[in-house]
């Protein structure tokens, strides 16, 4: 259904450009703003070939104004904008007709000291630090080959575009979830952490990608915020950032396992180039076949030699040698086998001579006799009896008692 507009409406609209001027002569047609002083700190910093852009913001309030300071003016600024300082800024307020807003023509800088914002990072920093949620040992390595990813950031971000586009590229078939949240605005601290409870409470991703694209230092003040840096560092599951621009770290940054500078090198970190290591699996394929096409020609040559050799030497001939050379070692066991008999029987002769030798019965018969006491013991000595004692000797052939008559070491006869 159209909807109808009355023809002295129409009359009265102003075009953009009309309404853009209207607020300029506004703006330029103040004395008050021709020429104003403001104090505020240094938010963001962007130096350009034209000039120094920065923002200049309120510590009290969100409130904050864009600034310009052209490459002519530069050189007489009193020291140059540092971000996290606090100025006096000496401009012309403009309008800026491309944007539709307004902003400050800078002519004039004087720092007066450390922004609050700026001792509020610092001091949370530290604090921070000291508690070890930056310490390197406690960062965790990331998987090698993750199956489920999943990503904290807003679904209309340009970074979330960028992930997915890298992921599928580098990487196809993996799994990603998002975890929508805000990443900009009073809001977005809670909202990070409520996306980042909501992967852990999951507990299917292997790695947390948290991302944002470039912005101001207030765009990007969300991932500076306790909440966030906490929730972070206590995820049980490794965490990679890649917020902002390769200038920027924030104490997410700190926080996380591993940092990136972007949101697509964020999803170049947490997956392998697939198409890499395709390449690689090829190289190993082709080595490998190397290897066993090197082996089995190796294999080929072996058995074609033996071949050779065989074709050389009758089989019937071969066989003529083994028996030659079983009768050899035959005849040499046999040699063996007799000379350990002999030795054995002269041994055998050898004790039997030295038995006969030794045997008494062999002496009695030479003429000797055994001379025993009445309770059977030999007397071996003159010394060993008395006149009158009984002996019995023993001779060859029979056994004699004798009494003694005498005892005398000479011989008697």
């Amino acid at each position: 259904m159209t909807a109808t507009v009355e023809p002295q409406v129409l009359d009265n609209a102003l075009s953009v450009a009309g309404l853009t001027d209207y607020i300029q002569n506004c703006l330029e047609d103040d004395p008050r703003l021709r020429t104003v002083w403001v104090l505020g700190e240094v938010s963001s910093l962007k130096n350009h070939a034209s000039g120094t852009f920065f923002n200049l913001s309120d510590p009290n309030d969100e409130s904050c104004i864009a600034c310009v300071a052209w490459k002519s003016q530069i050189a007489k600024l009193q020291a140059p904008p540092t971000v996290g300082e606090t100025v006096l800024v000496g401009a012309t307020v403009r309008v800026y007709r491309q944007r539709g807003y307004y902003q400050l023509i800078v002519w004039q800088v004087v720092p007066v000291g450390e922004g609050l914002q700026a001792l509020r990072y610092r001091q949370l920093r530290r604090r921070l630090a000291a508690e070890g949620l930056f310490d390197v040992d406690r960062k965790r390595s990331i998987p090698v080959h993750p199956h489920t990813i999943a990503v904290v950031t807003s679904p209309q971000a340009a970074a979330w575009g960028d992930i997915q586009c890298t992921l599928q590229s580098r990487y196809p078939g993996l799994k990603v979830l998002l975890s929508p949240t805000l990443v900009q605005g009073d809001r977005a601290p809670e909202s990070i952490v409520r996306a980042i409870d909501l992967v852990r409470r999951d507990g299917r991703a292997q790695v947390l990608v948290i991302a944002r694209g470039g912005g101001s230092t207030e765009d990007l003040s969300a991932f500076d915020d306790e909440r966030v840096v906490r929730s972070i560092a206590t995820c049980p599951i490794p965490v990679v950032t890649g917020i902002g621009h390769e200038r920027d770290e924030s104490l997410a940054d700190l926080a996380a396992d591993c940092c990136v500078h972007t949101p697509t090198a964020a999803a170049e970190r947490v997956v392998p180039e697939l198409s890499a290591y395709q390449a690689e699996h090829l190289d190993r394929k082709r080595a490998l076949l190397q290897a066993v096409s090197g082996r089995l020609d190796t294999a080929r040559s072996t058995l074609e030699a033996v071949r050779q050799r065989l074709n050389r030497v009758r089989a019937d001939r071969q066989i003529e040698r083994e028996r030659q050379s079983l009768r050899r070692l035959q005849q040499q066991l046999q040699r063996a086998v007799n000379d350990r008999l002999y030795q054995a029987q002269q041994q055998q002769q050898l004790l039997r001579e030295k038995l006969a030798a030794l045997d008494p019965q062999a002496v009695l018969k030479r003429g000797y006799a055994v001379v025993r006491s009445s309770r059977g013991e030999i007397v071996r000595s003159s010394a060993d009896t008395r006149i009158g004692r009984v002996l019995t000797l023993q001779l060859k052939d029979g056994w004699l008692k004798v009494k003694v008559t005498k005892v005398s070491e000479e011989n008697p006869l």
